[in-house]
């Protein structure tokens, strides 16, 4: 089987709905990244050192980042070479069995999945700079475990930023959850505790607290979210189950160095890619899975409320070669009647 069919039936299980919303959401990377791709491949029919300059190029500009770029292309050559592929266009599977291993990682079963509680309350803290989405993406998180029948609390817990208490109140009443609060310029780590001592008593499953994006300055920012932990793990023992950083996939290499500077020093266990559909530089997620070694586990894809979706490698990577695989699929089915002649 090819590895576009084996591609189309990992995700056959998956909605209709979800399948498409991957390929709305990846529109402007599809037409800068994989469009050129395709292009390159026609153009140049030979594998040659041009080639792999072109390709390098284009995957650099597409945000996939040098490193990964680099180690990229040799695995390329390698399996050029093994493969006795000459004609470009047999790479193109091969390319995207790639992505596929790139965005994965070691863990593919578990690692894109959000971590719940087994028994009693979750708690999911959310870190970032401002302007990124944060708000947003927690308000739209809210919304699904609500529609899932779970009891939710929002902790307003950036209480530095103005108006954050109030956008994510807006969301509270949008989405039909409660959020704890208190005045702005409190102590963050007394509006957690606040929340973590309502979540209980309210024997809510799952409490997602927001955190400041920026402070006076880096080390004030690590001191307030190490005493929130100190908080949330004399509360809930095995708390935070999650830590996630959110990104705007808009700032491209500007969103790996946040994600660098957070990941050293916040114990962040998963990332979220915001506005992945607002720009063509969606190689960003490669870069940072690879960089950093921390799992996407969730990707904004549009601005309604369900556009917020699990991270899936497949879907990414389906996504980006859809039109390819369509006239792949066109391509043989015009060829199976004269098969059978």
């Amino acid at each position: 089987m090819s590895f576009f069919k084996k591609l189309k039936e990992s995700i056959s299980t998956k909605t209709e709905n979800v399948t498409n919303k991957f390929k709305e959401g990846l529109t402007k990377t599809r037409s800068a990244f994989v469009e050129r791709v395709e292009d390159l491949m026609i153009r140049r029919k030979k594998i040659d050192e041009d080639f792999y300059e072109e390709l390098e190029e284009i995957l650099i500009t597409a945000d996939v980042g040098v490193n990964t770029v680099m180690e990229l292309i040799d695995d390329l050559r390698s399996e050029v070479r093994k493969r006795k592929i000459e004609d470009a266009a047999e790479l193109q599977p091969v390319l995207s069995e790639k992505l596929v291993e790139l965005l994965q990682g070691e863990d593919q079963v578990t690692a894109n999945q959000i971590k719940l509680s087994d028994n009693g309350l979750t708690v999911i803290l959310f870190v970032g700079v401002n302007g990124v989405g944060k708000t947003t993406t927690i308000g739209k998180l809210a919304h699904r475990y609500q529609q899932e029948g779970k009891q939710v609390v929002l902790a307003a817990g950036d209480t530095f930023r103005a108006g954050a208490i109030e956008q994510l109140e807006v969301w509270g009443d949008r989405v039909g959850v409660e959020v704890i609060k208190q005045q702005a310029g409190s102590d963050p780590a007394a509006v957690i505790y606040d929340a973590l001592k309502a979540a209980k008593n309210r024997n809510a499953d799952i409490l997602i607290c927001d955190t400041a994006g920026r402070l006076q300055n880096k080390v004030n920012l690590m001191e307030e979210l190490n005493k929130i932990y100190r908080v949330i793990q004399r509360e809930v023992p095995d708390a935070p189950h999650e830590v996630l950083l959110v990104l705007d996939a808009t700032t491209g290499q500007n969103a790996l160095s946040q994600a660098k500077l957070f990941g050293e020093k916040t114990g962040v266990t998963g990332l979220v890619l915001t506005k992945l559909d607002g720009t063509a530089k969606g190689g960003i997620a490669i870069a940072i899975r690879q960089e950093m070694d921390i799992p996407v586990k969730l990707v904004g894809l549009g601005e309604k409320m369900d556009d917020l979706q699990d991270f899936d490698p497949d879907q990414f990577v389906h996504a980006l070669f859809s039109d390819f695989i369509q006239r792949e699929e066109e391509r043989e089915e015009l060829e199976e009647p004269s098969e059978r002649l």
